[in-house]
């Protein structure tokens, strides 16, 4: 694996190239950065030549300057294809991936050979994320944006496993998914600038969470990209029976349950994660 920095966007990101073939771009969530994506790039490096940057908060890449939420992550992502030389890619993402890879595929869909999604919100979660039963699964994101958030998480080395750790655990169906590498989560996450960059997000997410909440997202055209949707069976942050409204929101769609694992499918099975990544692209013709 071949680690970069390349500049786009007027910041620097650091991304991981591996393998041959056509390019596909990796998007990671929260609390992740590149290095969640390390087993299905070596199940796919055979095939694929692959791309999986930090976004720019996390791991090595530079830090925004304030909240920085799906549109200007998507526009980093698309002036990193362009500094990569990258005319079009087949993009998979999850979590805050999935997130911007909607208003990236609304503004350049000709840059998109498909879209690849594991759990990941969308409007037509719409009001249900915030109704009473669920209110104890969304505290953190209220948490993340506090100011103080990033000095009581980063107070130690404990208080950031604790915190990061927890998230690792609590979301995956096989909870010893992170065991291996959450040593390495917590350093990247006491780097200077990390939890902040991170919460970044949430910050730059919040009043698009909010109108979703209330009812009150506008409602856009589907997106018409090939799409495939491997949506966990044992989530329990974004449960199965919210996939009900993806074809309100892509109307080329292929959804199906991804049996066995909770919110972090591609760590949890990188094997089975793998095997749908290469079998979608290869549907659409992009081998």
């Amino acid at each position: 694996m071949e680690h970069l920095t390349i500049r786009a966007n007027g910041a620097a990101f650091h991304v991981v190239r591996a393998g041959n073939g056509q390019p596909l771009l990796l998007l990671h969530g929260w609390p992740e950065f590149w290095l969640t994506w390390e087993p299905v790039m070596a199940q796919l490096a055979d095939r694929f030549t692959l791309y999986a940057p930090d976004l720019r908060g996390f791991g090595d890449s530079d830090k925004p300057n304030g909240p920085h939420g799906p549109d200007q992550h998507a526009a980093d992502m698309l002036a990193l294809m362009d500094a990569l030389g990258l005319a079009q890619a087949g993009i998979v993402g999850h979590d805050v991936g999935g997130g911007l890879m909607q208003p990236m595929a609304r503004a350049a869909p000709e840059r998109i050979a498909g879209l690849f999604f594991f759990d990941f919100l969308y409007p037509g979660i719409g009001r249900r994320m915030a109704e009473p039963d669920r209110l104890n699964h969304i505290w953190y994101q209220s948490l993340n944006q506090l100011e103080i958030a990033p000095m009581l998480i980063g107070a130690s080395r404990e208080s950031c496993r604790a915190y990061i750790g927890y998230f690792l655990k609590h979301w995956s169906h096989r909870n010893q998914a992170f065991d291996d590498v959450l040593e390495a989560f917590v350093d990247n996450f006491l780097k200077d600038g990390n939890l902040a960059g991170g919460f970044a997000y949430y910050r730059g997410a919040h009043a698009g969470r909010i109108r979703m909440l209330k009812g009150e997202a506008p409602r856009l055209a589907p997106i018409d990209l090939p799409t495939c949707v491997r949506w966990a069976e044992h989530d329990p942050l974004f449960p199965y029976a919210w996939t009900d409204r993806l074809g309100e929101t892509f109307s080329n769609l292929d959804l199906a349950m991804f049996e066995g694992v909770g919110h972090f499918a591609h760590r949890e099975d990188p094997d089975r994660a793998a095997s749908e990544i290469a079998a979608f692209f290869q549907r659409i013709g992009w081998k």
